[in-house]
């Protein structure tokens, strides 16, 4: 049963300062762990990346007074190390929501 009382969930956004000094809007997917570090998948809003949907992957991490930062991925290496952890972390969501599905019509 839903709660009527739900605020619904706002979406966190990143304004990214492009090599062109062009700027891009883009929703925060998620926060996600590889290889021991933290990183951050963002989906821009609205460019023609976001039509085909691509998804910007950098570093995330704190500085000492709590703020948010990224990084760029400057190693091919590191970069398919997380583009994997990324593709994985979708796939293991899509499979969720479809037993989540399977389960909901189970129960009618």
């Amino acid at each position: 049963m839903a709660n009527d009382n739900m605020e619904p969930q706002e979406e966190m956004t990143v304004t990214l300062s492009m090599d062109d000094g062009s700027e891009v809007e883009c929703v925060v997917l998620t926060i996600f762990e590889a290889a021991g570090k933290d990183y951050i998948a963002l989906l821009p809003m609205d460019s023609a990346e976001a039509e085909e949907g691509e998804v910007y992957l950098y570093r995330y991490y704190e500085t000492e007074g709590q703020e948010p930062s990224l990084g760029n991925i400057e190693d091919d290496e590191e970069y398919e190390i997380v583009a994997d952890a990324f593709d994985e972390l979708l796939d293991a969501q899509e499979y969720d929501e479809l037993i989540g599905e399977d389960e909901l019509e189970d129960m009618e």
